[in-house]
């Protein structure tokens, strides 16, 4: 049984940085690229970071200097460092493989508010 689970969220001031950690099961997690992605209020969800089995990471423009992707396949689970938060950054996140391909998890609330 395939399973996400996303942690780490929270709430946070403007500046602030927080980790978010996604645990994977029931995939062999080291074949595939793997992605954050988020979901504010009344929007769709994007892509904000991807890691493929190498190691390469891309970012979306809106978070790129300021978040960083990470992997440890050794436990099967993807980070996301987030940095300099911003008000524009509350949002469910939510990990999958890029591009999505699995049963979304619960997602982890981030909220950035002073």
């Amino acid at each position: 049984q395939v399973q996400l689970v996303e942690s780490g969220g929270g709430l946070v001031q403007p500046g602030g940085s927080l980790r978010l950690s996604c645990a994977a099961s029931g995939i062999i997690f080291r074949f595939y690229t793997m992605g954050w992605y988020r979901q504010a209020p009344g929007k769709q969800r994007e892509l904000v970071a991807t890691i493929t089995k190498s190691g390469s990471t891309s970012y979306g423009d809106s978070v790129k200097g300021r978040f960083t992707i990470s992997r440890d396949n050794a436990k099967n689970t993807v980070y996301l460092q987030m940095n300099s938060l911003k008000p524009e950054d509350t949002a469910v996140y939510y990990c999958n493989t890029a591009p999505y391909g699995l049963e979304w998890g619960q997602g982890t609330q981030v909220t950035v508010d002073s």
